[in-house]
């Protein structure tokens, strides 16, 4: 089959069935987790099957021209996801074809389901093929105009006003229930589909939502719970009923909607569901003027002020009250920095610090901005993209500055408490953020985990620290690396057997997310299950970036080592790699590592050396949890085990 492929049908190759408008891959009915961009580049190679697609036309396609760095980086990533979903090989391929220098080729044989019927195809053509090739030119933002600046303030102004029909209902509902306190309802709000005809404004129809979820999630968090950005994402383009969505989410109700403009105005359509029994119970359209939009804003804040008047707090009520300005370009520009932010890649975080100092630089005093740049200094941290010292003091200052123009911020006291834990190792000062941001936003699942992990592992109240692990996973069920953390944070509680299945579950989510294999990987050595955990590490070297080969000839390699040395010989051998590692490129090995890896081989001396010197480079992600380290279990009688804890502010 060649040509251009329908968007709104469904494409079969092989066990698997490709459904190209709800952006799924399905092997043998049973849906295979992949995301959004690589399967964008499936959607391209699978219109013209057979042919050769340039890398440049990808580039063109799906990387916008103003994109800082990251291509190659990304379609590489991209290449190899889809490879892992498929089963498929670089070497002997039977989907994906690479042609060195010059771009891939779809080899597999494809062809189509039965034809829809006549009520089905009509349904199908309804709503615009998300992944069509009209539609699947971008996914990320590109410059416009100021001119069309204007109509997108006319949507956000028009979603603030779904926030007063949602929340007045919701509360009236809550109001007038029996005496019998009831539980906290749970809303979930999908993505709004953007109807725009142009998927370069992807970023901006997401944006919206995620800021949506923040301002609802305020609204009233004793009474309303909101599902967190990452699990609803999941449902961006989905085929799935509500009741499927509610049952999965754990949710009440859900909201769904459409954003639209057309000429000078804005359109916004939303409908609220219940899930018990698909009952719509409120709907509106906004059908928005396009001019004096700021001031407009500025109005909306306070009449959901007095809508919902009796159920806030006067610390809210104030908060609204106030007249907010930003720059159009600045909030633009602080929606893409989020976008590139959420996707969680060293490149698309150095492009996230990017865009959230442009916003700063169109509005200085643009609080939201600064709270991302802090988010985006925690996090590059977090996954080593930049070094502690070379991103948490940004952060602590990026923070502060949002704090200032608004202390009632949340995400800005939730990054400061991360960088006053892994920096300052001010534990009641981080303990002070997170309380602070919890106050503000309850519905904060980020702010749940980071309290959790930053704060009650390393204070050694791990029970307090599973409790808001759980509180997280409420807010944020399909979120990986809040699953991974809880599954993490079991193992630390030594419940090795909860900490499994939650690993389990975390892979069962997406079996490409490398960080699920490697610390798996890490609690099964922490029990001696030395064969099961070198394969789960080849399977994290495999999906983190190695080749196949060299995945496979490690593994085998160390399991060499163990069957004819055993543990001694074997991280022995881990130790002499990871020098060899450092001395080939010191960023590439972090002081803490080398730690654990002198103690786990039983290197005493040195493993103190370099503990104080992860303590000297503010090595904070890791030794702030050395307590639960397994390389230190046999030096906790150490005098310098106890005199290290004592000089970082951990509890003996």
């Amino acid at each position: 089959m060649h040509g251009e492929a329908n968007p709104s049908r469904r494409i079969r190759t092989g066990l698997f069935e490709v459904d190209l408008r709800s952006g799924e891959l399905h092997r043998e009915g049973v849906r295979v987790p992949l995301q959004e961009q690589p399967f964008h580049v499936l959607s391209v190679l699978l219109e013209r099957p057979g042919d050769v697609v340039t890398r440049e036309e990808l580039q063109t396609r799906l990387w916008p021209a103003e994109t800082y760095v990251g291509f190659d980086e990304g379609i590489n990533t991209a290449i190899r996801k889809l490879r892992l979903a498929f089963g498929d090989s670089a070497d002997n391929p039977r989907f994906i074809e690479t042609l060195p220098r010059r771009g891939y080729r779809f080899i597999a044989p494809v062809n189509e389901p039965p034809a829809l019927s006549n009520s089905s195809a009509e349904a199908a053509a309804v709503t615009p093929a998300p992944n069509s090739a009209e539609n699947i030119a971008s996914p990320s933002p590109a410059s416009m105009p100021f001119s069309k600046w204007f109509w997108r303030i006319g949507i956000a102004a028009a979603l603030l006003m779904l926030l007063i029909g949602i929340g007045a209902y919701l509360l009236q509902r809550r109001s007038s229930s029996s005496a019998v306190t009831p539980r906290r309802m749970m809303l979930a709000i999908l993505p709004f589909e953007n109807l725009s005809n142009d998927p370069s404004q992807d970023y901006f129809s997401d944006g919206l939502t995620e800021e949506t979820i923040t301002d609802l999630g305020e609204l009233s968090p004793e009474q309303l719970g909101v599902i967190a950005r990452t699990s609803v994402m999941t449902y961006k383009h989905t085929d799935k009923t509500v009741s499927q969505i509610g049952r999965e989410l754990g949710v009440d109700y859900i909201l769904e909607g459409s954003v639209r403009r057309e000429g000078g105005r804005a359109r916004v359509s939303a409908q609220l569901i219940r899930v018990s029994d698909q009952t719509h119970l409120w709907a509106e359209n906004y059908d928005q003027e396009l001019h004096n939009l700021l001031d407009f804003e500025n109005d909306l804040g306070k009449a959901i002020a007095r809508q919902v008047e009796a159920k806030l707090s006067p610390q809210r009520e104030n908060a609204l009250a106030r007249v907010r300005t930003v720059d159009p370009e600045a909030y633009d520009l602080y929606l893409k920095g989020r976008y590139y932010w959420n996707q969680r890649t060293p490149a698309g975080l150095r492009q996230s610090v990017g865009y959230f100092q442009q916003a700063i630089g169109k509005d200085s005093s643009f609080a939201l901005a600064y709270a991302g740049l802090a988010d985006a200094y925690n996090i590059s941290s977090i996954l080593g993209v930049l070094a502690p010292k070379d991103s948490l003091p940004q952060s602590r200052d990026a923070a502060e500055k949002a704090i200032a123009l608004d202390p009632n911020l949340a995400e800005a006291h939730t990054a400061l408490g991360v960088e006053k834990s892994h920096y300052e190792f001010d534990f009641p000062g981080a303990e002070k953020e997170f309380l602070t941001a919890l106050e503000l936003n309850p519905n904060s699942a980020y702010s749940h985990l980071f309290y959790s992990n930053c704060y009650l592992m390393p204070m050694a109240r791990v029970d307090q620290a599973i409790a808001e692990n759980q509180k997280a996973l409420e807010l944020d069920p399909l979120s990986l690396p809040i699953n991974n953390f809880m599954a993490v944070t079991y193992a630390f509680a030594g419940d090795y057997d909860k900490s499994y299945r939650q690993f389990q579950r975390t892979i069962q989510l997406d079996p490409t997310f490398p960080l699920a294999h490697e610390y798996l990987a890490a609690r099964l050595f922490m029990t001696g299950k030395y064969e099961q955990a070198i394969e789960e590490n080849e399977k994290a070297e495999l999906l983190g970036g190695m080749s196949p080969e060299k995945a496979a000839a490690e593994a085998a390699a160390k399991l060499k080592i163990f069957r004819s040395g055993g543990e001694e010989a074997f991280w022995q051998r881990d130790l002499e790699e990871n020098l060899q590692a450092y001395k080939r490129d010191m960023k590439s090995v972090s002081a803490s590592a080398l730690a654990s890896a002198y103690a786990r081989a039983g290197h005493a001396d040195k493993a103190f050396e370099w503990l104080d010197k992860a303590y000297e480079e503010r090595d904070g992600q890791d030794i702030t949890l050395v307590k639960y380290d397994y390389a230190f279990r046999n030096f906790h009688h150490d005098p310098r085990y106890s005199a290290f804890q004592k000089k970082m502010g951990l509890p003996e």
